[in-house]
């Protein structure tokens, strides 16, 4: 009776230990969330109040009672927004492809291939992973305008086709399939490029497509380059427009509507992440992996 009665205190405390435990923990992460989900908050918030209410306040003010989509309509009347959007779209689907297309061949010749020389060539390519961006950058501008592609599209897109972080995650990826898949391939007569998207592919898509997103929204924030390469608003990125927007004047008299442009442009992104998050932990930690 007594071990019975020494067991359930033990037990007790034990549960207490974790229920404390479990209420500082989620404490901790509330309070972390509500830190970074505030700017959000703020910036939607902002977007619909009227041009004549965000300036009237002394106080800020957490909440409106008078909404308003006028600051949206204003963001794509007054400045181009919709060009914007139309360039980017444009630049990230042809980014990613051409990427994916180098990547994913790259990655395969590494992980299964054998050529003379194959160790030595990865390990140059990792050694480009300590290279400074911005020297690249600089390489990268001369080259291009040598070419003469500023202010074009391949301009803007050749620079951003390949990627040694995401060679690297993709063939430590394939290196997880068993070879033994592959010399069966080979003896019943498969090419290797049959292999490749019969059998490759679908086994490690978790993280080709936690590649193709990280690549989105890389693309789709890309502003350094973008901003060095092309000084004609055609070609302008929905990032370049947002700093055109501020600095033609626009942005820093009306701040609601450059809020609502921010909002505008930061929507897609949120909704890709909110849909795909779990392929994307899937596949970083897949690739992480060896065994």
């Amino acid at each position: 009776m007594e071990k019975q009665t020494e067991y359930d205190r033990i037990e007790k405390r034990a549960r207490t230990r974790k229920r404390v435990g479990n209420t500082v923990t989620y404490t901790l992460l509330t309070f972390w969330a509500v830190m970074v989900l505030f700017p959000f908050y703020w910036m939607v918030l902002s977007s619909v109040k009227s041009y004549s209410s965000y300036n009237g306040e002394y106080v800020p003010s957490f909440f409106t009672l008078s909404p308003t989509i006028q600051n949206y309509v204003d963001a794509f009347t007054t400045v181009p927004l919709a060009r914007y959007f139309t360039n980017t779209l444009i630049f990230t689907v042809a980014t990613t492809l051409l990427m994916l297309v180098v990547i994913v061949l790259s990655a395969f010749a590494f992980a299964r291939l054998d050529f003379k020389g194959k160790n030595l060539v990865f390990t140059a390519f990792l050694a480009l992973m300590m290279i400074p961006n911005e020297l690249v950058i600089i390489t990268n501008f001369q080259t291009i305008t040598n070419l003469g592609m500023r202010n074009t599209f391949w301009g803007l897109i050749l620079p951003s086709v390949t990627s040694v972080f995401y060679i690297y995650l993709l063939k430590e990826n394939f290196e997880q399939v068993p070879e033994e898949l592959y010399k069966a391939a080979k003896v019943d007569g498969t090419s290797d490029l049959k292999y490749l998207f019969k059998v490759m592919i679908p086994i490690c898509q978790p993280t080709i497509v936690t590649i193709v997103i990280l690549k989105v929204i890389e693309c789709w924030n890309s502003y350094v380059w973008p901003r060095l390469i092309t000084d004609d608003e055609a070609y302008f990125l929905v990032s370049n427009g947002i700093q055109e927007i501020r600095e033609n004047g626009f942005g820093r008299e009306n701040i609601p509507a450059m809020m609502a442009a921010v909002v505008v442009i930061s929507v897609p992104l949120i909704v890709l992440f909110l849909i795909f998050h779990k392929k994307i932990m899937a596949g970083v930690s897949r690739g992480g992996t060896k065994g």
